[in-house]
């Protein structure tokens, strides 16, 4: 079974109780780019948007960001 990597785009919005728009905002990251991760349609992760979104969200475990599935 192969094993992928999903960003919680949807579960850390509900967990800080902010939209979509607002993250970007607050990460400078584009909108789409944030929509596209959020509904698993990003093949690449550009690991610095993981960071921008841990310091913007004051995540300490990567963890809480990404995490590992199968397919």
């Amino acid at each position: 079974m192969e094993k992928r990597i999903v960003v919680k785009i949807k579960e850390l919005l509900i967990k800080n109780d902010i939209s979509l728009r607002e993250l970007s905002r607050l990460t400078d990251i584009r909108h789409a780019t944030l929509s596209e991760l959020s509904n698993h349609r990003r093949e690449n992760i550009n690991f610095q948007h993981i960071v921008k979104i841990a310091e913007s969200l004051d995540i300490h475990d990567i963890r809480e960001i990404v995490d590992l599935v199968d397919e």
